[in-house]
């Protein structure tokens, strides 16, 4: 029972600090159009400032850092760097121009590169394939909370005190979660290590710590060429950046739309954004998790056509929400399209991760957030931002709708190649499962866990 306990505390902590990662980001959006007015910026310098210029940096040291993470200390690791974010966050409420603002945020950058990998890949160590869709869409939840502390808590903050309060408080906040997430999770790697059974508190037996401790880490061109000669990889690669080029071209800019085309004020645009993102996110994240889990375990081929579905049905959805004339039903498309998109999350990053080999987990999925961020959230809000400014002799203050408008149908590229990983999926996986040289010894831990708790997923 303490095992399970552990596992879900190990969730939970690790949840809440993902929900501070992404807040950041999205309180951005909301307050862009402030920013605007107070640094006198223009659209093409805010894209920047969502986008490639954030984005370049998160990308990239994400792949160092998460070579650290895959024989290091991932607690120390994931801690240390959100206390660097969340400082940086509560700096960037005293910047006096866009270039101090530009560069506090690269600062914010790298230190949020640090978080995620880690956290992928301590649930990879403590989570099965079949609970692993489950347990990925549970940490996945945090990021649907960040709307809610994004949206609701930061509209309301600076529409009483200003953009530049909103993000000290923000900042501020981050700071807690990641001191506790320091003294109370655990790195299996150190406290489990050299044992055979399955800890009181929740930590991987001594097979799974071998992963990390008694295999050489790869170097970063074998875990290159593992993963690029794996065809399904390679789809779900291409379609993870694709749908962050949408996703994050429409998302960023998400808020300024319904303040230009719909008169909304911040506080009232984060009162329903909080309540769109985190009811829609919640619900579509635990329940593309828990029926992968439920009745698709093991069985990532159905996992990614139904996945694939869903980007279908996102991309009408979303181009309901800039042709409505009505703000409520825009915001009832954007509700289904919430729903349907946040179902995909948990599916497709533990395909990810069943398909990449132990040693090299969170630098696998490093370089999905490499190319993903790079070219999806890093040029997609530049991209929305440039094609705004060259609409507007045409469409006036019009112009950022149909800039999103035109953005909608590329999920349809993204769900083609979820699709034709579809096909080859679950070849690959029992190539990387045959190749696997920790597989004996996890399959005992396995029979382990079981035997010790009814193979019970939190």
């Amino acid at each position: 029972m303490e095992n399970r306990s552990y596992r879900r505390y190990l969730l939970a902590g690790l949840l809440v600090i993902l929900a501070f990662n992404n807040a950041e980001g999205l309180t951005l959006g909301l307050v862009m159009q402030d920013i605007k007015a107070d640094l006198h910026a223009t659209d093409m310098q805010l894209g920047l400032l969502s986008g490639i210029a954030f984005m370049l940096f998160y990308a990239v040291m994400g792949v160092p850092l998460a070579r650290w993470a895959d024989r290091g200390n991932r607690v120390a690791i994931i801690s240390i760097t959100a206390t660097a974010w969340s400082i940086l966050v509560a700096l960037c409420g005293f910047a006096a121009s866009f270039v101090q603002l530009l560069i506090t945020r690269i600062g914010v950058a790298i230190g949020e590169a640090g978080s995620t990998p880690p956290a992928y890949s301590l649930i990879a160590d403590y989570f099965s394939r079949q609970e692993r869709p489950r347990a990925v869409a549970i940490y996945l939840l945090g990021g649907n909370l960040s709307f809610l502390i994004g949206y609701f808590l930061a509209g309301w903050i600076n529409e009483l005190y200003g953009w530049r309060a909103t993000f000290i408080t923000l900042g501020s906040l981050g700071l807690l979660p990641a001191i506790v997430a320091r003294f109370t999770l655990r790195e299996p790697r150190i406290a489990r290590k050299g044992s055979k059974t399955v800890g009181a508190a929740g930590a991987i037996s001594s097979a799974d710590a071998m992963e990390s401790t008694s295999l050489p880490l790869p170097k970063l061109t074998d875990v290159l060429i593992t993963l690029i000669s794996n065809v399904t990889f390679r789809h779900l690669l291409f379609s993870f950046s694709i749908a962050a080029f949408f996703c994050s071209g429409i998302l960023q800019w998400l808020p300024t739309f319904f303040i230009r085309s719909h008169g909304l004020n911040t506080g009232r645009l984060g009162m329903w954004f909080g309540v769109i993102w985190t009811c829609g996110g919640l619900l579509g994240t635990w329940a593309g998790g828990d029926l992968a889990s439920r009745y698709a375990a093991g069985n990532e081929r159905l996992q990614l056509k139904a996945v694939a579905a869903a980007y279908c049905v996102f991309a009408v959805c979303s181009a309901i929400v800039y042709l409505a004339s009505d703000y409520h039903l825009a915001f009832g498309a954007l509700m289904l399209a919430i729903t349907g998109l946040a179902m995909t999350n948990g599916p497709v990053l533990a395909t990810i991760q069943t398909l990449t080999p132990a040693p090299m987990r969170a630098t696998g999925i490093a370089i999905v957030y490499l190319c993903s961020n790079l070219i999806g959230t890093g040029l997609g809000p530049l991209a929305v931002g440039a094609l705004s400014d060259a609409l507007r002799p045409w469409c006036g203050e019009e112009s950022l709708r149909w800039a999103l408008l035109a953005m909608a149908p590329g999920y349809f590229w993204g769900g083609w190649h979820l699709w034709r990983a579809s096909r080859t999926v679950m070849r690959d996986v029992e190539s990387a499962q045959r190749n696997d040289p920790t597989r004996t010894e996890r399959a005992e831990v396995s029979t382990a866990r079981a035997c010790a708790e009814g193979a019970a997923i939190p």
